[in-house]
């Protein structure tokens, strides 16, 4: 009998979900509408209806049994208990749910959850990039930039949660002295002058002044239409105002990274989310702003990657959560 385990990406919008076995082959794979108006109780049974049918049609295939549930969650749990603590993005903001007993009772196996950036650092680690440079006691970074950026770490071959499993909030060092209000309540994140709101809301800036003609063209100057795949898509096709637009996001980024390598020297650096698809946009410059930034040490052995994962980060993460158990991480 096959041992599999579910991993879910609980979002405020969708919760993403895969079955897989111990070396992260998804075997099935489902996204449904979060539905959170309806409050924790309904979303929880809906989690559970997801990996109910996950299971049943894996079962049609092959003899198998669900070992152990892992769920990445958008905001701060207690690991040791499995409580959700705050959601901010979600109505009634979750405090003090259960969630990882109401779920155990109900599926009739070990669930385990931890905040959704920790879990998708832990997915590159099991499954994606720590896979591939193999059993050395790995050092890196996850940077997912999308609408916020959102970090984790691994130190020496290990997740680093902290007291509150909050450690490696990388959206949120200060890299602009007196900048705009960030949602934590600081001035100045990362998250505050980088995310993909930051990048489309300089793209707009620029577009309404004139300064990106070819992004005008591609959105017919609505700014409502502007993403950062559209910004990338006219800064590719010659547009100087969506490539300055990039370049600014770039120049904070190239902050944050050279901060995190100068303190912990990773092997490592980890681009996932939306903003990463930017690809070579991001990647080229980047590699180039570590070298200039980082003078204590050479950093050229200091890889800056996109996520081997991609949008499953989250998923196989909770699978990798699942197969390890938060007493394990």
């Amino acid at each position: 009998m096959i041992s599999l385990f579910a991993g879910i990406d609980l979002g405020g919008t969708t919760i993403g979900g895969v079955l897989a076995d111990a070396a992260g082959r998804i075997v099935e794979q489902e996204t449904i509408a979060t539905e959170s108006h309806t409050g924790p109780a309904a979303v929880i049974e809906r989690i559970a209806l997801l990996v109910e049918r996950m299971t049943s049609r894996a079962r049609v295939r092959a003899s198998s049994r669900l070992d152990a549930v892992g769920i990445g969650c958008p905001g701060l749990v207690d690991v040791a208990r499995g409580v959700t603590k705050f959601f901010p993005n979600l109505p009634t903001q979750w405090r003090d749910v259960p969630l990882a007993a109401i779920l155990a009772k109900r599926l009739d196996c070990p669930v385990s959850i931890l905040n959704d950036v920790r879990t998708a650092t832990l997915g590159e680690l099991v499954f994606g990039h720590g896979r591939e440079l193999g059993k050395m006691p790995l050092t890196l970074a996850f940077f997912s930039i999308g609408t916020g950026i959102g970090g984790g770490l691994v130190i020496d071959g290990k997740l680093r949660l902290g007291p509150l499993g909050a450690a490696g909030e990388l959206g949120h060092q200060t890299v602009l002295l007196d900048g705009p209000l960030c949602g934590c309540g600081n001035r100045g994140c990362l998250e505050a002058v980088a995310s993909a709101p930051a990048i489309t809301a300089e793209a707009v800036r620029l577009m309404l002044g004139g300064q990106a003609p070819t992004l005008f063209t591609l959105v017919e100057g609505r700014a409502a239409l502007i993403t950062p795949q559209k910004i990338a898509e006219a800064a590719l096709a010659g547009d100087s105002g969506a490539q300055e637009a990039i370049d600014r996001a770039v120049t904070f980024l190239g902050i944050g990274i050279a901060n995190v390598v100068t303190c912990l020297h990773p092997q490592l650096i980890v681009l996932g989310g939306g903003v990463a698809e930017m690809g070579d946009l991001l990647l080229a410059p980047l590699r180039r702003s570590l070298r200039e930034r980082v003078g204590m040490f050479p950093s050229d052995d200091v890889r800056i990657e996109r996520s081997q994962l991609g949008p499953n980060a989250g998923p196989l993460g909770a699978v990798a959560l699942a197969l390890r158990g938060t007493a394990n991480l």
